[in-house]
């Protein structure tokens, strides 16, 4: 099980690998949102997102064998670039299941990275059954993209650097709102969050139709989503929260968000106009409830985790189209 802990640990190893990513704001965003917005950008991370930190974390725990022999990973693009280039830090190889509809430039720059990718029909196959059936025939350590606790290890360290600016900025008490599809980055900083800053609280947030993060928390049980695509927000369509995650997002987590596609697009707008960073529409539902959900929150000030930016040049341009 995870615990802080375990992120305090992959801190240490995280240290001169991953990049302190700060927190911005801007008076145009506050002025939309009716209260102070802090936002920690993790698109600025290595490979474009949070994930880098867990996959450091994981290959970084790994015995010196288990390393040697390589690594497999299944994700729709963000796990997958910081698997393979966490990897190929490390001088090891690395497999990536990844499914055929995932944007181009993720497939691109997986392979780009340094992964060996295995494309596959997430409407009729299962990942999960073609990354353990490939762990085992060739040896390979899987490292799930977010029911792992040293992946979870990984992602909170998001919530201990939180933690840390949050109070230099004088913000003690509020929400967090986390873009969410598994839970690790969500549960990693909720547990750094509980220990370093217990007057935050981490949110969830989902996009429409694949809330099941949400549906959980409000009814207790775990619940999944009728579809597995059909999506603008790609990097955070998971099937159910996960067996590891869902128990401390239940524990310490508040109740969770949900926001339209449009909602998304227009987010990424308005951090690239405002905040001049690129945002990609799973990276930006955080955002995106702060800006358009601020009903459901409450306090004087609320931080979103921007979590990533690797979006297809098509698709950003749809987002422009809110600036017209």
């Amino acid at each position: 099980m995870s615990s802080i802990e375990l992120i305090e640990a992959a801190a240490e190893r995280l240290k001169g690998h991953a990049r302190a990513t700060p927190l911005l704001s801007s008076p145009f965003l506050d002025e939309f949102a009716g209260r102070r917005v802090l936002i920690k950008p993790e698109c600025l991370q290595h490979t474009g997102s949070f994930k880098f930190r867990g996959a450091w974390s994981a290959i970084s725990a790994l015995d010196d064998a288990a390393r040697c022999r390589g690594v497999i990973a299944y994700s729709s693009g963000n796990h997958a670039q910081g698997v393979a280039y966490a990897a190929a830090q490390h001088g090891i190889s690395s497999v990536i299941v990844m499914p055929s509809d995932a944007p181009k430039l993720k497939i691109e720059n997986t392979r780009a990275l340094g992964g060996e990718v295995v494309l596959y029909d997430r409407s009729s196959e299962s990942r999960e059954d073609i990354g353990e059936a490939l762990a085992a025939q060739r040896g390979l350590t899987l490292i799930r993209p977010y029911d792992e606790p040293q992946v979870i290890a990984g992602q909170g360290t998001t919530g201990l650097e939180l933690a840390r600016q949050a109070r230099e900025l004088g913000v003690t008490e509020g929400d967090v709102l986390v873009c969410c599809g598994g839970g690790g980055l969500t549960s990693g900083i909720a547990l750094a969050l509980d220990r370093h800053a217990p007057g935050l609280r981490a949110r969830p947030c989902e996009p429409e139709g694949f809330d099941d993060v949400k549906r959980s928390l409000a009814t207790g049980d775990v619940q999944g989503n009728d579809a597995s695509s059909g999506n603008i927000c790609d990097a955070i369509l998971t099937p159910r929260p996960g067996q590891i995650t869902f128990p401390i997002l239940q524990r310490l987590c508040g109740p969770g968000l949900s926001v339209s596609e449009q909602d998304a697009l227009h987010a990424m707008a308005l951090a690239f106009l405002r905040l001049k960073i690129v945002l990609e529409p799973g990276g930006a539902v955080a955002l995106a409830a702060a800006l358009f959900r601020k009903d459901q929150i409450k306090g004087d000030a609320v931080i979103v985790v921007a979590s990533g930016g690797n979006v297809d040049p098509q698709v950003f341009e749809q987002a422009l189209e809110f600036l017209t």
